[in-house]
């Protein structure tokens, strides 16, 4: 996907595309390095490229 065409995804956001997932397991599964790749702003939150997460989704779900 083009980045000019693809969105920022927040940590609100990424939570509420899985419908219940707690903040906390979010950031468990960065410890892990199991969550999708993260840019972090110079104000500590956290973005997603909707296109990395659509790609980790699309590979856990090769992987069940």
């Amino acid at each position: 996907m083009d980045r000019r065409q693809d969105e920022l995804m927040t940590v609100p956001q990424i939570l509420a595309e899985f419908g219940g997932v707690s903040r906390r397991t979010f950031y468990r599964w960065r410890e892990l390095g199991q969550a999708p790749e993260a840019i972090k702003l110079p104000n500590g939150e956290l973005r997603v490229w909707r296109s990395d997460f659509d790609a980790w989704l699309h590979g856990l779900a090769e992987a069940a």
